[in-house]
């Protein structure tokens, strides 16, 4: 239960259904920023090369306990919640091992070249996945879908209306008891169809979605920074996301996609996509909740929605913010190389205390 006054919040401590951490000297450089806020995350697979089997989960896993450890994170304050890349091989077998491990909780659809390292995505679901999908929704393990198709006939605004047409609906009606969550929804469609759909249908939403329109790509030239997949939209989509975030359904829940890359990668001739929000993700949320006048819905989204479609406990330590301003940097150290913030240089009224 939270308490709240007009310059403290204390709820629930959340979680994030979505995450990026990388490997190597980049995952010891964010690892700690995701586990001062949250208490579990489920962590993408698409590394190079992508986690395919739950053996290589397992590893990831193992690595990410070390980063943990080296970044001062107690033992046992947070939990990475790992999952399998879906590809076109993907066994049945390989998700009843994932299942019956304890530690692999999800399986990652990524069209074939639809973001960052999905190269080795998915090139016909219904075709080619059968096997993996029927064993998914027997053991009750949820799908996670970058819900974008990647024809590059469609134009990049509407790849993600089309996937609902041209994989959700048939998906749906193929496997009407399988948990699928739409992860990071972008447009009024997402939030509509999310609403609306029969069966066992989710979705995340990021700050970034709820706080930005497409306009802030272009605000005094091109900001990379703010180059996310899917791409931000239109402002009657941002504006349909905040009432699906606020609306109290427990549908949408708290997913950052928080997606670090060096600057020189994003300041670049073909930059990458995707922002880094870890550092400040309550902070950004809080924001947007706050504009909507819905600061008493932010623990039901954040804390609580998340673990109950997955079935699991909801977390019993708290999180507070306090009403204090909060100047994000201009850049934090990441390796060899230095990382971006979203929304660097600008002010934040809420601060995550320690």
């Amino acid at each position: 239960m939270s308490t709240q006054s007009f310059d403290t919040m204390v709820i629930t401590r959340p979680d994030d259904w979505h995450l990026h951490l990388r490997d190597g000297d980049a995952l010891a450089a964010v690892v700690g920023d995701t586990a001062r806020q949250f208490a579990r995350a489920i962590i993408m697979p698409n590394l190079k090369p992508p986690v395919t089997t739950t053996e290589q989960a397992l590893a990831y896993r193992e690595r990410i306990e070390r980063a943990l450890a080296a970044a001062g994170v107690s033992a046992g304050s947070f939990t990475p919640l790992m999952t399998l890349y879906l590809t076109d091989n993907t066994s049945a077998d390989e998700i009843r091992r994932a299942s019956e491990s304890g530690s692999v909780y999800a399986v990652k659809l990524y069209p074939a070249g639809a973001t960052t390292n999905s190269d080795a995505g998915v090139t016909d679901l219904l075709g080619k996945c059968r096997p993996a999908l029927d064993a998914l929704e027997k053991c009750g393990m949820p799908l996670l879908v970058h819900g974008e198709v990647t024809d590059p006939q469609v134009d990049v605004f509407d790849r993600e209306a089309l996937f609902i047409e041209r994989v959700m609906l048939p998906l749906r009606a193929a496997y009407p008891a399988l948990k699928v969550v739409f992860e990071h929804i972008t447009t009024k469609d997402g939030a509509e169809y999310v609403r609306d759909a029969e069966g066992p249908v989710a979705a995340t939403i990021t700050p970034q979605h709820l706080l930005y329109n497409r306009n802030s790509l272009f605000q005094g030239g091109m900001r990379p920074h703010m180059y996310c997949l899917p791409i931000l939209k239109r402002e009657v989509h941002r504006q349909a996301l905040v009432a699906a975030a606020t609306s109290g359904s427990k549908r949408f829940f708290l997913g950052t996609d928080s997606a670090p890359h060096a600057r020189g990668l994003k300041e670049h001739a073909c930059g990458c996509a995707g922002c880094y929000t870890a550092l400040h993700a309550m902070a950004l949320y809080a924001k947007a909740f706050e504009q909507a006048d819905a600061l008493d819905k932010l623990e039901a989204f954040a804390s609580h929605y998340g673990p109950d479609f997955y079935g699991l406990p909801r977390n019993t330590t708290t999180l507070t913010l306090k009403r204090q301003e909060y100047v994000i940097p201009d850049e934090v150290p990441y390796g060899a190389d230095t990382l971006v913030p979203l929304a660097a240089g600008e002010s934040l009224a809420w601060r995550v205390q320690a």
